[in-house]
Parts: structure tokens; sequence; C-alpha cells
């Protein structure tokens, strides 16, 4: 008899929300987790006395309690979780800012981004219509030949620019290709961005972490932190344990990996599949605090400031360590109704070149650090106004650290550009969940894992 009915590989929110699914049915499900706390790539850590947030800029997918059908209500009612005890602060809006003045609003009510879109770009207001039409009808979920993005816009919209400017966010905010995506993933991007829109948890991601794993504990699920798993050990042609840094194993019916295909394959000795999946998008990240009375000497009317700068805006990893002509500058406290504090952060994020910053000796990995992190604040301050004089702590994180963290190959925060949509394996009883399956942002990647559990550990059949 096996030891656990289900092993779960990762703890971050893809993996503790299928650990909850499971666990309420009474299965014995075990979450191993290779860092000494949950969340992966969205997460925590302590600097200074500062509790520092990784990952979350904002959550997408915002719906009221009463939207039953809402992506984000959905995973309440698989998680058994209370919606109407989950406090949320809404974006008041967020910015998309392109050169010549080119800009576009956007909030949590659609109607803005379709007055702004009729008021800058009048010429296209009404491809603008037929596509969301054309949104409005189309299933990302049903399996389907990849299909060009730029090709699909390019059949409603006939302004690159305005084409541009939609895409900066979507792309930026879940997707893994370069240059392109494929059209059901512009779809998903859209609806939880544009027709959703931003917004945060009261409190804090250590506070959500918590949540979720009480709920998951008090259904009888365990959770091991300090546990990497280097292999899964194969029976004929299903797994049956999994083996871990020290050389433990435990045994199980079925796995759910959320360290991504590469890694996944890797586990399972499968090199060649581990190749076909590795991803190339990855990102730099600084986190500066400043005195809550600084936020009167910057431009942070916006959630959030997505911005290119260049004439032409290229999605793609950058030749040099990083691109720090366009990103992302986020203000974590500017949603609505949040409490007032004595720090105030700016967060940015540009892409970045992992193989450089990977090859980099320890002296020259501080020095581009430094050395970035100078040319990040120089940029943003031409949008925001300067604020280095009053930064009290800064922080950032690299490809590497994201690779040494969250298990994602290469430091690929979305993850493989190759989708597992139905999250299946060579190997019959081993499942992806997380963003390689295609579930993107927090509430995708949690749903992800719920999908899994339902799809194929919940049915009549089992594994």
């Amino acid at each position: 008899m096996a030891d656990y009915s289900l092993i779960i590989i990762g703890g971050g929110l893809s993996g503790l929300a299928a650990g909850i699914r499971f666990a309420r049915f009474g299965g014995s499900v075990l979450i191993l987790e290779k860092h000494a706390i949950a969340g992966g790539l969205n997460s925590y850590y302590f600097r200074k006395g500062f509790l520092l947030e990784t990952g979350l800029h904002a959550m997408t997918n915002f719906a009221g309690p009463g939207d039953k059908r809402a992506p984000l209500n959905r995973l309440f009612r698989q998680l058994k979780l209370s919606r109407h005890d989950f406090v949320t602060h809404e974006q008041y809006s967020s910015l998309i800012h392109f050169p010549g003045g080119n800009t576009l609003r956007f909030s949590n009510d659609f109607n803005l981004l379709q007055d702004e879109i009729a008021s800058r770009f009048p010429a296209e207001i009404a491809g603008f219509n037929r596509l969301l039409a054309e949104l409005n009808g189309y299933e990302p979920f049903t399996p389907r030949e990849w299909l060009s993005t730029r090709a699909m816009l390019g059949r409603f919209l006939s302004d690159p620019l305005l084409i541009d400017m939609l895409l900066l966010p979507l792309m930026v905010y879940g997707n893994s290709e370069e240059h392109d995506m494929d059209f059901s993933q512009f779809v998903i991007m859209f609806r939880s961005i544009y027709q959703e829109g931003f917004f945060r948890p009261a409190g804090t991601m250590k506070d959500f972490l918590a949540l979720l794993v009480d709920r998951f504990t008090a259904h009888g699920g365990e959770i091991r932190f300090n546990s990497q798993v280097e292999e899964i050990g194969m029976s004929g042609e299903k797994a049956s344990h999994v083996k871990l840094a020290g050389g433990e194993t435990i045994s199980c019916e079925a796995i759910i990996s959320t360290a991504g295909a590469p890694g996944t394959f890797a586990m399972l000795a499968l090199p060649r599949q581990e190749e076909r999946y590795a991803g190339r998008m990855s990102f730099v990240e600084s986190i500066s605090i400043l005195p809550g009375q600084a936020k009167k000497e910057v431009k942070a009317e916006h959630t959030i400031i997505f911005y290119n700068l260049s004439d032409r805006w290229q999605y793609c990893r950058p030749a040099e360590a990083v691109d720090t002509s366009w990103g992302v500058i986020c203000f974590p406290e500017n949603f609505q109704g949040m409490p007032p504090s004595d720090y105030f952060q700016i967060r940015v994020t540009h892409a970045a070149n992992y193989d450089l910053w990977k090859k980099a000796s320890a002296l020259d990995y501080g020095a581009m650090k430094q050395h970035w992190g100078a040319r990040s604040r120089e940029i943003t301050a031409k949008i925001i106004g300067n604020y280095q004089q009053n930064i009290v702590y800064e922080d950032s994180f690299t490809p590497v650290t994201i690779e040494r963290y969250t298990a994602k190959a290469r430091g690929a925060v979305y993850g493989s550009p190759v989708k597992i949509k139905d999250g299946r394996t060579p190997c019959r009883n081993v499942f992806i969940a997380g963003t390689d399956q295609g579930f993107l942002g927090i509430v995708g990647s949690m749903l992800s894992g719920v999908t899994i559990v339902n799809q194929h550990l919940l049915t009549s059949e089992g594994v």
C-alpha cells in the first residue's frame, strides 16, 4: 500500500489549491516544498524589518461576491473558502504609456478602456468593438492549433500602435512566448486584466498563504518544507514513488508536479522533453521602500503603469542583461480602501537575459545588480519623477533568483511556450499543474491545480 494517494511537488499556489481540493474528499495527500515557506513565485521574505512580497503586484480576475460564474468565485467554491469573508481592494486605475504622449487608462470598469480607445483612436473603435464581440464568443480552453494573436488583431485593428499598447499589459502579465502569443492565451488575459481587472487581498501574501495552508491541513493534508524532490521513480508505466534530495523515498498512487514542464521531465528522466519545453522570458525586479510622505513627490495616481519608451516595442529576451526601455511600475499600496501606512513601495520590472545573469561570477553579479538597478531608477524617474533620494531600503531579484526559488527552469516566470492544456505527461499518473498547463495569474494558477484534481483524480476511473 502506498504511503499517500497523492504527492504534490511544490507548495506554490497551484499546489496548495490542488491539495485542498483533493484533501476535501478524504484522500491522503502530501505536499513537498523545497523551501522553508510556501508560495513559490508568489511568496514573501523579510529584510531589515520589512516584509517583501515576491510575485504579487496585483491579482487579476476581480469579481464581486455575487458573480457566481467569475473565475475568482468559482475558485473559492471549489476550495470551500468564504468569498464574503475575503476582503479585496480594487485598483484605482492603470496606465499604458507609450512615446509621443500616447496613453490608455483602464480600470475594473471596462467602459473606461472603451472610452479611452474611442477618444484616442477614433478610427479604431468600430474594429475594437468587433474584436470584443469575437472575444466574448470565444472559448479559450477548447483544444486548438496555435493561432497568432497579432494576426487575429490585424483582422480588426489597423493601427500597430494600438495593437502594441493592448498587448503590453497582457504579455508582461503572463506570456511565455516572444513577440507574439497564442490567441487563446490572449483571450484569457484580456478577460482577466481588462474585463475583470486588478485587485489585492487585504493583508499580505503571508496572510493569504497562511489561510491556504491552514485550510489544507484542516482537511487532513500534510506539507513538508525543505524537501526537494530529485527523482520520480517508476514501476512499469506508472510512477510509484518520489526520491528526495537526502535519499528518502515516499510511495504514492499519483503525482501532481507544479515544478514546470522542464523540471518535471527532468525528474522523470526525459531530457528531450525537458529541452523542448524550455522557456526564454524572464525578468528582473526591484522593490524600493520609501517613507509614506514621499509619495507626494512622485506621480503615483495609478496603481500600475505599463510603459514603453522605444519607437518599436519588442517583447523578447533582450541581448543585454536587462531591457529598461519597457517595463512595469507598480505601487502595491495604491489600491482602493487600503489602510494608511508609514511606508510605500515602488516595484519595477524589466525583461532580462537569463544566460548573462547565470554565467556572471559572484563579483560581476553584484556589479550587474548595481548597474542595472541604477539604470532602472533613472528610466523610471522619467515617468514618475525622481524618488531615489527617498529610498530607505531597496532589494532586487534576477532570473537566477527566480530559478532558485521557484524551480522555473532558466528563470522563465511564465514557464514553457508549449502549454500542456490537459496536464498529462508521458507517465499516466503524473500530471502538470500551474503555468505550463496554460492557466495564468494567481487565480489561474490555483484553478489549474483544482482542474487537474477534478479532471484526473476525482473521476470514477481515477488514474
